[in-house]
């Protein structure tokens, strides 16, 4: 916490005789003195020693008071109850001894502390330093207009941005609902039958419809042809996805290749873009007919918009249509977040990657959404899944879909329709100064021949003079793309532009006439309808839009609610100081691909925060590139793929994953082009090292990596970390150790400590970035420095190691505007206030495991009986005793305000509870009361007073439509007041599921995946 006065504070304290002090002091509990890691600063501080100035002039918005749930006391009646007099005594229990640093490697020597303030106003100096030219480059990036409804109630609002993955969808049918419109949104523009709730990024869709396309065919033909008019980023991402898994990646001319014939018989899908990178607009139609008489399927890049004008990839035949809904109200942010649409046909949908929305009905017939066919996920199919997608962009994609929402199908075509004859009048006034457009047919991007007026250099240095940036192609070729935000003063800035380079007069306003006609052939424009269902047509005043946002909005538990103890999720706040610069202009306005000088800004944040993460997990570089967690698995293993190569051991194939590793590792092994052999795991839940041993020794000519997540899933540091390490590494594998348990290590130990060799974070969990309902996510990977010359690079912009390999995601650093919120996160916390975090999410843990001691079964648990920050326990004693499952356990929980821990994960009968550090004392206990009631609950239907089947547990959860039924209908064993308001808390603080349980066999049965139509409206439906 800085002071008040200018300079270091350092430097004040240590040059001046003011009597320092830690500001208020708090009366320790007799006979339990606080560490002095638990000095306070102020009523919520856990920081080591730091000399501030005396009372009066003490920062008074220092962050670490606000993050941090509980203050001193408050930490040291948990550490009582613990049995502890220290904190220090406590976390040398929890963690083993000989992986810890010392305290000043994540320190605020290391890392020093900004006040809310004070990070505020050094974001607002390196906003500065990017420049907001008007950027006209496309490539699947576009200026959006965000409308302000949109923005303040959704992009801004934590009720949105605070929640998690739809798991539990009682609970969840705000978004949801909204997930649907998107899904409806993707299928009614692209004129397939089905589409999911958005991937990460356009280039990442393209790869997945790639290996949609290889498993399709049984992975018998291995050849995916591209186009080179499909974007360069899309190319990048296909090369990094097709090494994998050994697909035969050709980019040519597709109509020239096919009718070649040459890759017709090994072919198993082809890719096009539509309209292309220059803008043009081909018939594809004979082409799809010849791909698939060959058998193979065609994927087809697509921009929303054009798509209210031009004929939609299903009308013509394609089978995947996929592209970039952010020119649906979301902001450039230098590249992302995101949400990619993916649409199919009908007979490929349940091997769509990705998440699904469906229709489903509650236990009273009520109709409910929930998330359907999950058990395509990576974490049930482990090493058997073609797709590694552990999030997707839902926050976004509920933007976009809100925008299609609030503008319906007709707001869409008039937007469609400027932009269209905005690029028309351009054109004509180009060819009228002495330019050729090159591409005959377009909706929003023209590439110009400028040889004929001197070259490209030319236009871009005149369009650069007047803060404008177009697409380099080549030294004669530019493209210029326009968008919504173009009006007519932009147009004439344009024309200009190339007016000078040209030697021509400049414009005025009567040089931009319209144009008569339209530059799509009259058999490709749309003619079909779409968005037709009611949703789309009905909230178009901001009257309407407001109150159907906080319609959907009332419908969903999120962290402004309560605690969100979802293992291995890391729910912990998302500070609004954290999130206010993402909506500024100058960071919000900036195309991914502009020069580098255009974006110092962006540069010093993504400096800073991957110097910060190399010194946090003691690894010595870091790439940002990979946006979400799956991804950075991907990555940090291509990584060890890469290296193996370059030492002429490219054989090396196997990874090694134990049973306690992440979800997600067997399918991101499986993707790198790994076989997965699992390690067992001991009765205690640790590492089988023996096992281990034996299997790498089986494996050491073909070992490539070790995958393991520290602490385990099961909740507990494992003493024998380094020593697993040491196995592999002596025989010749590399370590990969999972970061999604981060949160349990900073400032304590790191990942190279423990002995791997490169890590993956959790942006999204341990530093703060909200899951957004399902995204966005950021999953950088941190590496030794052997490794660090193969981190990922861009085909467009400098980046990644001296030998890195292909990209990872479409843009050069991922979803680059929410690596703000990390890096104002650590630069307000500081090193201190970062390992103060990590004591207090394992002592609240540990706290709540104390609490259901004797109600619960703690299934692991180290040999000082503690766990890491999350613990797991176990509940096939009920279902034994009473038939209760998992799932009634947690839709109990729901009446009782909460979202339920991570259920039958990792394993099928348990629960996995994280508190973190954000959540205090009144919080944890009021989730331990409601487990503590659910347990005396399940007591009575073992004991007989309630029925196997028709009880409190079993019917939960208890909306209000289900408790305002007559009594005839009500006809339970139990009160309304039993279901409603079992502990007295509820009564002043209660949340309503909308729903009651969620039939999840009849939504994958009848997979219905789109909102309701009007008819289906007038039925009542």
């Amino acid at each position: 916490m800085r002071s008040a006065f200018n300079g270091s504070r350092r430097a004040l304290a240590t040059s001046s005789r003011l009597v320092v002090k830690y500001g208020k002091q708090f009366p320790q509990r007799s006979g339990v003195p606080l560490s002095p890691s638990l000095a306070p600063s102020s009523s919520r501080s856990f920081s080591a020693s730091r000399p501030v100035l005396t009372e009066p002039y003490n920062a008074l918005d220092t962050f670490q008071d606000r993050h941090i749930g509980p203050n001193s006391s408050e930490a040291e009646v948990m550490l009582k109850a613990l049995g502890y007099q220290s904190m220090d005594a406590f976390v040398e229990d929890a963690v083993p001894q000989h992986i810890r640093i010392p305290a000043s490697v994540v320190s605020n020597d290391a890392i020093p502390s900004l006040t809310e303030s004070e990070m505020i106003k050094r974001a607002r100096e390196l906003a500065n330093l990017n420049k907001t030219y008007r950027s006209y480059i496309g490539m699947g990036y576009h200026n959006a207009v965000v409308p302000k409804v949109i923005q303040r109630n959704v992009f801004e609002n934590p009720a949105w941005y605070t929640q998690y993955t739809p798991y539990q969808p009682e609970i969840a049918q705000g978004r949801l609902e909204s997930l649907v419109n998107f899904q409806s949104m993707a299928t009614s523009l692209t004129g397939l039958d089905i589409s999911n709730a958005s991937l990460l990024d356009e280039a990442t869709a393209a790869a997945e419809a790639m290996v949609m396309a290889f498993a399709a065919c049984s992975s018998k033909k291995r050849t995916f042809l591209v186009d080179t008019a499909v974007s360069p980023q899309t190319h990048a991402v296909l090369r990094t996805r097709a090494k994998g898994f050994g697909i035969n990646l050709v980019v040519a001319d597709v109509h020239s290749a096919i009718k070649q014939g040459e890759v017709l018989p090994d072919l198993c899908g082809v890719l096009v873009q539509y309209p292309d990178l220059n803008g043009q607009i081909s018939d594809y139609r004979a082409l799809t007919d010849e791909v698939h008489a060959s058998g193979g399927l065609v994927a087809c890049a697509t921009d929303l918009l054009a798509l209210t004008m031009i004929k939609p990839p299903g009308e013509w035949g394609a089978d995947i249509a996929f592209g970039n809904s952010a020119r649906f109200g979301v902001p450039l942010g230098y590249g992302g977040p995101h949400a990619a649409f993916f649409s199919v046909k009908d007979k490929l949908k349940r091997k769509m990657p990705g998440r699904l929305v469906g229709r489903s009905k509650d236990s009273s017939g009520k109709l409910a959404y929930r998330l359907a066919l999950q058990t395509r996920e990576q974490h049930i199919r482990r090493e058997k899944a073609t797709s590694n997608i552990c999030t997707s962009q839902a926050l976004l994609a509920n933007m976009a879909a809100m925008y299609a929402v609030y503008h319906g199908s007709e707001g869409l075509q008039r937007i469609a329709r400027r932009v269209h004859n905005s690029a028309r009048a351009l054109k004509d006034r180009l060819e009228f100064m002495g330019y050729k457009i090159v591409n005959s047919t377009f909706f929003d991007t023209l590439t110009i021949d400028t040889s004929n007026v001197g070259g490209a250099d030319k236009v871009h240095e005149a369009a650069l003079q007047n803060g404008i940036n177009f697409r380099p192609i080549d030294g004669t070729l530019v493209g210029v793309t326009l968008d919504e935000s173009v009006l007519s003063r932009d147009l004439l800035d344009i024309s200009n532009v190339f007016a000078a380079a040209a030697g021509a007069s400049l414009s005025g306003g009567e040089s931009l006439k319209l144009p008569s006609g339209s530059a799509i052939p009259t058999e490709f424009q749309r003619t079909s309808q779409f968005l037709t269902q009611p949703v789309f047509n009905t909230h178009h005043s901001e009257t309407e839009m407001l109150r159907y946002l906080y319609s959907l909005q009332a419908k969903d538990l999120s962290l402004c609610h309560s605690m969100i103890p979802l293992g291995s999720c890391t729910m912990k706040l998302n500070s609004t100081t954290s999130m206010v610069p993402l909506s500024w202009k100058e960071f919000a306005t900036i195309h991914p691909f502009v020069p580098i000088d255009q974006a110092q800004g962006y540069g010093q944040i993504i400096k800073e925060l991957e110097s910060d993460l190399a010194a946090i997990t003691g690894f010595h570089a870091c790439s940002l590139q990979p946006n979400s967690g799956a991804s950075g698995e991907y990555a940090g293993l291509s990584v060890i793929r890469a290296y193996h190569e370059s030492r002429g051991e490219g054989h090396r194939d196997v990874c090694l994953i134990p049973l306690s590793a992440h979800g997600t590792n067997p399918a991101s092994a499986v993707m790198a082009g790994m076989k997965v052999v699992p390690v067992k795991a001991l009765g205690d839940g640790s590492l089988d090292l023996q096992d281990l041993s034996d299997k790498a020794k089986l494996y050491k000519d073909r070992l490539a990596a070790f995958m393991i997540t520290y602490p385990s899933t099961f909740g507990v540091f494992e003493d024998g970390v380094q020593e697993a390490c040491r196995i592999i590494h002596d025989y010749g594998g590399q370590v990969y150790l999972d970061g999604a348990n981060l949160n349990a290590q900073i400032g304590l130990t790191n990942p190279a400590i423990c002995g791997g060799d490169v890590c993956h974070l959790n942006l999204h969990k341990t530093f703060s970035i909200p899951h957004g309902g399902g995204g966005p996510g950021v999953g950088p990977i941190c590496v030794a420095e052997h490794l660090a010359p193969f981190l990922p690079g861009h085909p467009l912009v400098r980046t990644g190691g001296s030998n890195a390999i292909d990209a990872m995601s479409a843009a050069p650093w991922g979803s680059a505007s929410i690596l703000l919120i990390s890096w104002a996160y650590i630069k307000m916390l500081g090193g201190d206030g970062l390992a103060a975090a990590s004591k207090l999410a394992l002592l609240n843990a540990n706290y709540i495991a104390d609490r259901l001691k004797g109600h619960y079964t703690l299934r692991y648990k180290n040999i000082k009986n503690r766990v890491a920050h999350e613990l797991l326990i176990d509940l096939s004693e009920f279902d034994k005793a009473a038939s209760l499952k998992v799932t009634d356990f947690a839709k109990r929980l729901q009446d009782y305000g909460f979202h339920p821990p991570t259920c039958s994960w990792p394993i099928p009968t348990a629960m996995l509870i994280e508190p973190t550090e954000s959540e205090t004392l009144e919080e944890l206990d009021r989730f331990c009361d409601a487990m503590i009631q659910i347990r005396k609950e399940a007591d009575d239907i073992i004991s007989g007073r309630q029925p196997k089947e028709n009880n409190v547990l079993k019917n939960a959860p208890h909306p209000v439509s289900v408790l305002t039924r007559s009594d005839a209908e009500w006809n339970r064993p139990y009160s309304r007041q039993t279901a409603a308001y079992p502990l007295p808390y509820l009564y002043e603080r209660k949340f309503w599921p909308t729903v009651s349980r969620i039939d999840d066999a009849y939504g994958d049965l009848n997979l219905m995946c789109e909102c309701p139509s009007v008819e289906e409206f007038a039925k009542g439906e």
